[in-house]
């Protein structure tokens, strides 16, 4: 058994006996497994208490097994030995006893957990005791006149009184511990059995997250990428979120912190005075809620939390055309990202009316050419195939483009969808991808992959989907890149995002 389960059964037992549950003081102490001296003493003074000077023989006759240098155990043994008239073994017990003081005048056990102090003259008065029982008045005599040499302090009169008593043949009581008194465990050591938290519990003091009240070890949320979406039980009221301030705020106070106009807040709350408590820029701060209009979802993605995407979910940096080529051989020649600027006056289509210089069109082209496995052609032949290629696909490609959102991707169908086009030019540059509509036909698709992690297209050749989508995977770019096909659309995605679901390889 361990000593801290030891400490503890000897504690409950202790304080049971203290209440005067002998049963369940015995049972206590039964439950420990292979109990030391000190412990077999206290069951025998339980019996005692409990009167059953049988059992109680029983316990100390354990208790000298267990430590046989021990004189109270002998001198408790010596008494419950007149007790049951077995005066020989009581008087054996008692000599015994003054034998282990060692020629001392008494034994003090407070050390060892007992509140008793052995005097070598209460042994010496207890075998008088036995003497009278076995009519040895004689020896009596001598044993308590040997009591007086050891000179007890205030204790004469009671020696005195016993050799009257003896020699009028009369009986002495044998002296033994005090009822009650019992081997208890240190006070430190009961102290430690419960468990303290030198700690504490955690306070939120400071944090840069708004309206951040979460006390623990956990996030209060699971982050995501841009902004932080408070749930429903952290809003105080209904008009906390992100907001924007419409104009200047310069605080009164000179410490006060400063807020230009378009910044991003989140409001923590309002009052009725017509103030709102926000933090910005990590600070707290009150400022009019007349100076505040809810931010848009443009706006929300535009704040930086600095919160990065989990490690296992970062998409690798995509490498160049000119940094991927393809090795000979190759079954499925893949041009992507092929960049073409062209300068467009400032009246054509539907462009801003003031706009004061031409516009820059940025036009990303992919084209697919099929080639016979093992046949790699020069390279003039290969620049006359892509030639040929990228003249047909400006006839017939689908011309797509990203709405300012960021949502989704625009189909160029007619001259009413290429207004629209012109609607997205910011800061004089627009950005089309032409696609072959047939461009992947017939090409295999090596093996498929099921999405872990929904993503989100960096650029016009993404392919976007969301986590359970299953990819067609048709080739692959390089060890952190795939190309893809999901939801009839066709593009380029990180490989960390999704896992293999199946490995069979397609060939022509």
């Amino acid at each position: 058994m361990a000593y801290r389960e030891l400490v503890r059964r000897w504690h409950e037992a202790v304080r049971a006996a203290d209440r005067g549950h002998w049963d369940a003081a015995l049972d206590a102490f039964g439950g420990i497994a292979d109990p030391p001296a000190r412990i077999c003493f206290n069951m025998g003074c339980v019996q005692l208490l409990a009167g059953r000077p049988e059992a109680a023989l029983r316990a100390f006759n354990k208790t000298i097994e267990k430590d046989n240098s021990l004189a109270v155990g002998y001198f408790q043994r010596g008494f419950v030995h007149l007790q049951l008239e077995m005066f020989e073994e009581a008087l054996s017990d008692y000599h015994v006893a003054f034998n282990h003081l060692r020629q001392n005048p008494f034994i003090d056990y407070k050390q060892l957990g007992l509140r008793h102090i052995l005097y070598a003259w209460e042994v010496l008065y207890s075998t008088a005791a036995v003497q009278c029982h076995l009519q040895q008045w004689q020896e009596a005599r001598v044993t308590l006149e040997k009591a007086v040499v050891w000179r007890p302090e205030r204790r004469r009169a009671i020696l005195e009184l016993a050799l009257e008593r003896v020699q009028d043949h009369l009986f002495l009581e044998p002296m033994l511990v005090p009822l009650g008194e019992l081997f208890r465990p240190r006070k430190k050591e009961v102290e430690q059995l419960d468990s303290k938290d030198f700690l504490g519990k955690p306070k939120v003091i400071s944090s840069i997250i708004p309206n951040d009240e979460y006390i623990g070890f956990e996030p209060l949320r699971p982050q995501k990428q841009g902004f932080y979406e408070p749930s429903a039980d952290a809003l105080r009221d209904a008009e906390s979120g992100y907001h924007r301030v419409l104009a200047r705020y310069r605080p009164q106070e000179p410490a006060g912190l400063e807020v230009p106009a378009g910044s991003l807040l989140f409001v923590l709350s309002r009052t009725a005075e017509g103030w709102a408590t926000a933090i910005h820029d990590g600070q707290k701060l009150h400022i009019p809620s007349s100076l505040l209009e809810p931010a848009s979802r443009m706006d929300k993605w535009k704040i930086n939390t600095g919160i990065p995407l989990p490690p296992a979910q970062v998409p690798p940096s995509c490498l160049h055309v000119k940094q991927k080529p393809d090795p000979p051989g190759e079954e499925n020649a893949c041009a992507n990202d092929a960049h073409m600027d062209s300068k467009m006056p400032p009246g054509c289509g539907d462009a801003p009316a003031g706009a004061a210089r031409p516009a820059v069109l940025r036009l990303h082209c992919e084209c697919s050419l099929v080639l016979r496995a093992g046949e790699a052609p020069a390279l003039p032949a290969l620049r006359a195939l892509l030639r040929d290629r990228l003249a047909q696909q400006a006839q017939r490609g689908t011309l797509s483009y990203r709405l300012l959102d960021g949502t989704e991707l625009g189909t160029v169908s007619g001259q009413e969808d290429l207004g629209k086009v012109w609607q997205q030019l910011t800061e004089g540059r627009l950005t089309l991808c032409c696609q072959d509509s047939d461009s992947h036909s017939g090409r295999p698709v090596l093996y498929q992959m099921l999405a872990q992690h929904s993503y989100l297209a960096q650029g016009p050749g993404d392919l976007e989907f969301s986590k359970g989508d299953v990819l067609d995977i048709l080739s692959e770019v390089n060890k952190d890149w795939l190309e893809g096909r999901c939801n009839g659309k066709t593009g380029i995605f990180p490989k960390c995002f999704a896992v293999q679901t199946s490995c069979d390889a397609a060939f022509l």
